[in-house]
């Protein structure tokens, strides 16, 4: 019999790579401060949402990336409740450097992210006895090129 000695070629190393490694909450807050009086009147609120992200490189080709939902709801000028929602996951990005690596970062981690912050903010706010607050889906490259769209564009040297 003849033996196979043909191997398996390594993986080359400059090739794109993106993996999930972990997801977990970093931080969660829920308040009710105008409980128990909120359940006694009429349930009209107002909610102010707000969401942003940050990421950090651990070490390597490992990145944090760390989304923040926060959702303020008033009515009659009273804090209803107040919760926030830190999800967070660790990212294996290789291959992929500069612009590029800031979309991975600022639109596909939080595309991840998102729909396991929105369940526990969800989550939240049943257990607090309130009706479900079910955020909708967020489109990260929508948000992604509107922040670049507001960036100053960077100052260039005239020479004279």
């Amino acid at each position: 019999m003849a033996e196979n000695t043909t191997a398996a070629a390594p993986p080359a190393t400059n090739e794109p790579r993106f993996g999930v490694q972990r997801l977990y909450i970093k931080d969660t807050s829920f308040e009710s401060p105008d409980s128990p009086e909120c359940f006694r009147r009429q349930y009209a609120p107002t909610i102010n949402f707000n969401i942003n992200t940050r990421s950090r490189k651990i070490e390597g080709d490992m990145y944090e990336v760390v989304l923040r939902l926060t959702a303020d709801v008033k009515q009659e000028d009273k804090t209803v409740f107040l919760v926030e929602v830190q999800q967070a996951g660790i990212f294996e990005i290789a291959g992929i450097e500069g612009e590029q690596l800031e979309q991975v970062l600022s639109i596909t981690c939080p595309s991840v992210l998102f729909p396991y912050g929105r369940e526990a903010v969800d989550a939240l706010v049943i257990k607090g006895s309130f009706p479900a607050l079910m955020l909708a889906p967020i489109n990260f490259e929508a948000v992604y090129a509107q922040a670049k769209a507001q960036q100053p564009a960077p100052q260039q040297e005239t020479l004279q």
